[in-house]
């Protein structure tokens, strides 16, 4: 499970075994700069209480980096620190999902097998 804590600390448990069941939902992400999207399947994570995108797939997609100021380090649920490397960049897209937009920002985290991940608020 993903969640984001205070005293920019992200806390993650990136091991799918763990997830007894998985609810993925398809969305579709735009560029800002040039409105160009994506459609990509997204896990919905009730323990996350944030938004990440993997590295990969965001440069894949040629999504632009934004850096941020402070770096957010990566904890696995047990509070060990994940092998990772800290959070660096965001991306800032559209989201679409039936009929609705959202501009927001997501965060950027390396090592991830799923492209999306998405908070259930």
């Amino acid at each position: 499970m993903l969640g984001r804590v205070m005293d920019n600390i992200f806390y993650c448990n990136l091991n799918n075994r763990d997830i007894l069941r998985k609810v993925i939902v398809k969305i579709r992400l735009e560029r800002i700069d040039t409105k160009e999207g994506v459609t990509v399947e997204t896990l919905l994570d009730s323990g996350a209480t944030g938004l990440v995108i993997s590295s990969e797939f965001a440069r894949k997609q040629e999504f632009k980096l934004k850096k941020i100021e402070r770096l957010v380090y990566v904890r696995n649920m047990d509070r060990s620190f994940n092998k990772e490397e800290p959070i660096k960049h965001t991306v800032e897209v559209n989201i679409y999902y039936q009929g609705h937009r959202e501009r927001t920002e997501i965060d950027v985290i390396e090592e991830q097998k799923w492209s999306v991940i998405l908070e259930i608020p």
